[in-house]
């Protein structure tokens, strides 16, 4: 039986729910439509929540009371923003919140998405920042930042190393295995630069399995001597990999601890982009 709210049971706690995509600070306060506002609380409740809710649980998600809750709710099922289940009274989000959450999806472009992030990422680490994408050849860098020059051949529109750097493991850690496996079958993989030939299948698909245990991959002066690198993935709201980014720099100043400061800055970077791409971990 639905819950009608025509009464309030108490106020709940204040607190707001917190978005799982945070919002960017607005640095000049400015006078808003509290109603808004406040409605928008239910709705953050409903998609944190991820699965229809009862009145007074939504309520209490959004911190505030029932008999308060129970208006929004109304308006917004009206308009389509959220649904009502008839037989159990549960709330959704509704067809409108579908159409909004798909208009924004089609309208995000990753690497713009990535651009400031990674400025921000070479300032903190005092690295050189590349963004990758899965290209006709492999791994190709279409972003780069440089506070300092590595005097490495690293350009935008460089192709790298499926097996030998960590930017191609990366992409090689996270790509559909039959898609992997043809392009190291390929041409472009047989004639690329710097393939490992030493290294045995087996070792090389338990890296990739360590890989995406840790969600980061590393190499240590490879391919190039004396440049340590680590890269993480960027999903889009489907969970696929749409880009890889990538903190290089030379050995004598760069942390290369799984868990140490490159490594942290970098995963966090590449959480929030996929945040903002819509991807939500562990789904399931």
């Amino acid at each position: 039986m639905a819950e009608h709210g025509t009464r309030a049971s108490g106020c709940y706690n204040s607190a707001r729910p917190t978005l799982l995509i945070p919002l960017p600070v607005d640095a000049k306060p400015r006078r808003g439509i509290q109603s808004i506002e406040i409605g928008s609380t239910l709705l953050v409740a409903l998609a944190n929540h991820l699965k229809p809710m009862p009145l007074r649980d939504l309520a209490r998600e959004a911190g505030i009371s029932v008999g308060k809750a129970h208006p929004y709710l109304v308006s917004f099922v009206k308009v389509g923003f959220v649904t009502q289940e008839p037989a159990t009274g549960l709330y959704a989000l509704g067809p409108l919140a579908l159409q909004i959450g798909l208009a924004k999806l089609y309208q995000l472009d990753p690497v713009r998405e990535a651009a400031p992030v990674i400025s921000t990422l070479a300032a903190s680490t005092e690295q050189s920042v590349a963004v990758a994408v899965w290209g006709n050849l492999g791994p190709t860098i279409v972003q780069l930042v440089e506070p300092v020059p590595m005097h490495v051949n690293l350009r935008v529109g460089a192709v790298m190393s499926v097996r030998n750097t960590a930017t191609g493991r990366l992409f090689a850690s996270y790509l559909p295995p039959k898609m992997l496996e043809n392009f190291l079958a390929s041409d472009a993989a047989r004639l690329a630069l710097h393939e490992d030939k030493k290294r045995s299948k087996s070792d090389f698909d338990a890296e990739l399995i360590e890989n995406r245990r840790r969600g980061i991959a590393r190499t240590i002066g490879d391919p190039i001597p004396g440049i340590n690198a680590f890269s993480a993935p960027v999903f889009d709201a489907t969970g696929n990999i749409v880009l890889a980014i990538t903190v290089m720099g030379p050995a004598a100043s760069f942390d290369s601890k799984w868990d140490g400061s490159v490594a942290t800055a970098l995963r966090e970077s590449c959480e929030g982009i996929s945040r903002h791409l819509g991807f939500v971990a562990n789904q399931g």
